[in-house]
C-alpha cells in the first residue's frame, strides 16, 4: 500500500537520503544512535504539525549519525504503524509503502510481476519486465528487519517459480533466518512439472512450507481457458503430483466465477477420487481487481446463485476427508450447513464491511468484503441477528475443520 507523505522536511545538511530506503519503525530506540549499523526509522508523535508521526532516518554508516537526522512528517493516515513494522520511503516520489506489519496475520511479499499464465480474473495482471530488484530488496533490506516472532507470511507474484534458482535459494534462506515462520507460496504449479525442480524444493526441507496452486476444473480445456495457457492443466497436475511425491504440502485453490462455477462439484469429485492426498482445498470468492474488474460482466455471479453447488462440493470433499475452507464469502450468502467451513481470509488491510454488517451478530466470524467488492454486491447481504441460531447450525456439519 502506498500512502502520501505529508509535510516532508529534509535536514538541509544531508541529501544522501533522497534515494528510496527501507527501514523499521521503532518507537523506543533499541541502541544508541552511534552504535547502530543499519538504517532504522524512529517514529514519534508530532503534535506541533497537527498530528501524525515524525520519522527520523539513521543512516547505515555510524559516522553519518551525529547531529539531527533527516526528518519526515507522516500524516494521520499512518497512525496504524507500530513498533516493528517495515516500510519503504521514497523521498523523491513523496510516498511511503508499508512492506510488513508485525502484528498483522496477513503479511505477504511480492517476488515478481512476471507470470506464464494470463488468468482471465487475475487480480494483479502480469507484467513482462526485469524486476529482479524486488527480490534483491526483500533479501537485503526487508527480511533482516522481519520479527522472528512472525507466525506466517506469503510469497506471491506473478509466478514466484519463474525466479528459478533464486526462488529455491529464498526458501532456503527463510528456513535458516526465520525457522519458526510458516511460508505459504502462491504458484500456478507449472514449474513443478519438472520433477528435478520439485525435488530441489523438497530437499530444502523447510519445516512449515505450503504451495497454494489453482486448479479450476477437472477438464483440461476449461482450466487452460481460464489461465489462458495451452497445456497448463497437464503441467499443473503433474506439478501437484511431483510436490506430493517429494513430501511438499499442497493447497488447491478454486476461484468461483461464471466460467468455473458449473464444474465446481465435478472438480470436487475429481479431487476426492484422484488428489485426495492434498493438504487443503480453498473454494474462493472473486476479488474484483485487475482482469476480474475488466471482465466483470462476463465473470460475476451472485453467491446466492451457486449456494447449492458450493454446499455439494464441500460435502463431497468433507466426506473424502479433504480439509476444506471457503474463502472470501459473507456468511449471510452461504447455506448454514457450510458456515463452519468459512474463513475470515481477506487480508486485514483490504477487508471492509458494509452498512448492514454493523448489526450482524456474527460479524467477527464473517469473511467480510474486499475493498473492491462494492462493484458487485450479493442481493443476499443482510445481518444475521441470532448468534445462537448461527452457532447451532455449526453442530450439523460433522468434522468441519
Amino acid at each position: 500500500m502506498a500512502i502520501q507523505l505529508h509535510g516532508r522536511v529534509l535536514h538541509p545538511l544531508s541529501r544522501v537520503s533522497e534515494a528510496p530506503f527501507v527501514g523499521r519503525i521503532c518507537r523506543i530506540p533499541e541502541l544508541p544512535i552511534a552504535a547502530r549499523t543499519r538504517e532504522i526509522l524512529l517514529a514519534d508523535r508530532w503534535d506541533e504539525h497537527g498530528g501524525g508521526f515524525r520519522a527520523c532516518l539513521v543512516r547505515e554508516r555510524p559516522e553519518a549519525a551525529p547531529g539531527e537526522p533527516d526528518t519526515y512528517f507522516l500524516g494521520d493516515a499512518l497512525d496504524h504503524l507500530e513498533h516493528g513494522d517495515v516500510v519503504r520511503i521514497d523521498p523523491a516520489a513523496n510516498h511511503i509503502s508499508v512492506l510488513y506489519r508485525k502484528r498483522s496475520p496477513s503479511n505477504s511479499f511480492l517476488l515478481t510481476e512476471r507470470c506464464d499464465n494470463y488468468c482471465i480474473m487475475c487480480s494483479q495482471p502480469p507484467k513482462e519486465r526485469d524486476d529482479g530488484w524486488i527480490v534483491d530488496e526483500l533479501e537485503r533490506d526487508v527480511l533482516p528487519l522481519v520479527s522472528q516472532e512472525t507466525a506466517e507470511f506469503g510469497l506471491t507474484g506473478g509466478e514466484p517459480t519463474l525466479l528459478g534458482d533464486r526462488f529455491i535459494g529464498l526458501v532456503d534462506r527463510l528456513k535458516r533466518t526465520l525457522p519458526r515462520t510458516a511460508v505459504h507460496v502462491l504458484s500456478n504449479g507449472r514449474r513443478f512439472a519438472d520433477a528435478r525442480f520439485a525435488r530441489r524444493l523438497a530437499n530444502v526441507r523447510h519445516p512449515d512450507l505450503m504451495i497454494g496452486i489453482p486448479l479450476y476444473s477437472a477438464r483440461a480445456t476449461v482450466h487452460d481457458y481460464v489461465v489462458q495457457a495451452r497445456g497448463a492443466y497437464d503441467e499443473t497436475v503433474r506439478g501437484i503430483l511431483h510436490l506430493k511425491q517429494f513430501g511438499v504440502r499442497v493447497e488447491l485453490r478454486f476461484v468461483i466465477h461464471r466460467d468455473t462455477c458449473p464444474g465446481m462439484v465435478e472438480l470436487a469429485q475429481f479431487i476426492a477420487r484422484n488428489l485426495v492426498f492434498v493438504d487443503h482445498v480453498a473454494l474462493m470468492g472473486l476479488e474484483l481487481m485487475g482482469f476480474a474488474r475488466a471482465n466483470l460482466d462476463a465473470l460475476w455471479i451472485d453467491p446466492l446463485d451457486y449456494r447449492d453447488e458450493l454446499a455439494a462440493a464441500v460435502d463431497v470433499l468433507a466426506r473424502a476427508g479433504v480439509p476444506t475452507s471457503i474463502y472470501n464469502h459473507q456468511l449471510c450468502t452461504l447455506p448454514r450447513e457450510v458456515h463452519a467451513y468459512s474463513r475470515a481470509s481477506i487480508s486485514d488491510w483490504k477487508n471492509e464491511y458494509l452498512e448492514p454488517c454493523h448489526a450482524c451478530a456474527v460479524r467477527k466470524e464473517c469473511g467480510g468484503f474486499f475493498s473492491s467488492s462494492k462493484l458487485r454486491v450479493s442481493r443476499g447481504i443482510q445481518p444475521i441477528e441470532n448468534e445462537l441460531h448461527h452457532a447451532a447450525s455449526l453442530t450439523t456439519v460433522g468434522d468441519a475443520p
